[in-house]
């Protein structure tokens, strides 16, 4: 297939994704049109028994390692603002990730390397995965056997702060850990008029707050990025009642695996000693969620060196305390997420976040150049 011919398809692939988005674990027609254009194109799709999600396979005619993409397929529960044509036509929900960019480009990089196998060394799985959105939709797919014979790792994210045809790369540490916590303080109600006939958990709650702000402040070390936000708090009913409980919940970001240990240790620390001072009680509930995100430091510079081949533009990537579950991935073997540029634009997650369709084939032929062993 041609290139002119191949971009055609591609585009007209991504308005139907972009136009049919579907929540986490709901990626069902999303699956089915991957499935079909895979097949279409002669792709080998492993039989997987995945609710949602798939994986392709290429296998190449030249001895090799066996590598992995991922390409995340959900959207978010966001209503569409944009004025393109091939909007979302599902009220509520919206590719503000730019998710099906991410689809499309492993689409087509799937059909680059089928059609060019003997260039190909080793074998190519391509994971289209299920809710990213939720942190933990790669642990659907590693509970597969699916990544055991695999070496490496790549993925790829779309990037609204970098013009199309521009590759932002850095080793290290590009993305952090995702926690959550809930901490419940409980006190003993009573009636508004009469707070010493009980225990008033709000200023309790109050008093965490402030103080686990300390833990960025004074615990941890200065040049380590990370951040603590409580993102809601509840209590109560009504104005003439002082409640016995009151629940606050948020996250925690880190780069560093001791600094993530250090946060939950000294938020249970904090949370529950503050309300022993006022005389309540605290439970600390830590949910963890994905590792932080790694660049290996070989395969940083292997997508300098394709991109540059390829006559594409190179950025450094930015650090971001926002995560993926890319990482779980890594936890296992080395892994490289790389950020494609968009188009300067609306940021991601925002009703107005737009993908320049430009985008599509430059990716795909991107992704295809990073795993084929010339």
């Amino acid at each position: 297939m041609d290139m002119e011919n191949l971009e055609k398809e591609l585009k007209k692939a991504f308005y139907w994704f972009h136009s049919h988005p579907e929540l986490a674990y709901e990626e069902y027609e999303t699956t089915k049109k991957i499935k079909e254009f895979l097949t279409n194109h002669g792709v080998e799709v492993l039989p997987y028994e995945l609710k949602t999600g798939l994986v392709a396979v290429v296998r190449g005619e030249k001895e090799g390692a066996v590598q992995a993409i991922r390409c995340d397929i959900d959207a978010l529960p966001v209503d569409e603002k944009t004025d393109l044509y091939y909007r979302s036509g599902v009220a509520g929900k919206m590719h503000a990730c730019g998710h099906d960019m991410h689809i499309t480009a492993g689409i087509g990089c799937a059909v680059l390397l089928q059609e060019n196998k003997a260039d190909l060394k080793g074998t190519i799985k391509i994971i289209f995965q299920p809710a990213e959105e939720t942190s933990l939709g790669a642990l659907k797919i590693l509970e597969t056997d699916v990544m055991e014979d695999v070496e490496c790792v790549w993925g790829i994210h779309a990037d609204p702060t970098n013009e199309v045809g521009t590759v932002a790369i850095r080793e290290g540490y590009v993305a952090a850990a995702v926690d959550r916590f809930e901490i419940t303080v409980k006190g003993i109600g009573c009636h508004g008029a009469h707070p010493d006939d009980g225990i008033d958990p709000i200023p309790v709650a109050a008093a965490i707050i402030q103080a686990l702000q300390s833990i960025v402040s004074r615990n941890v070390n200065a040049f380590h990025p990370s951040l603590l936000s409580v993102t809601r708090v509840h209590a109560g009913t009504t104005w003439n009642v002082i409640p016995s409980e009151a629940v606050m919940e948020g996250t925690v970001r880190t780069m560093e695996p001791a600094d993530r240990i250090l946060y939950e240790k000294r938020l249970r620390q904090i949370a529950e000693k503050t309300a022993q001072a006022y005389g309540a009680e605290a439970e600390v509930e830590w949910i963890a969620g994905s590792p932080a995100v790694y660049n290996h430091k070989d395969m940083a510079a292997l997508c300098l060196q394709k991109a540059k081949e390829l006559g594409l533009s190179t950025a450094v990537e930015e650090s971001s305390l926002g995560g993926d579950d890319f990482a779980f991935y890594e936890e296992k073997i080395p892994g490289c997420y790389v950020k494609i540029g968009t188009g300067v634009g609306f940021p991601i997650h925002h009703p107005k976040f737009m993908v320049d369709p430009e985008v599509l084939l430059p990716a795909a032929r991107f992704l295809a150049e990073l795993v084929i062993k010339k």
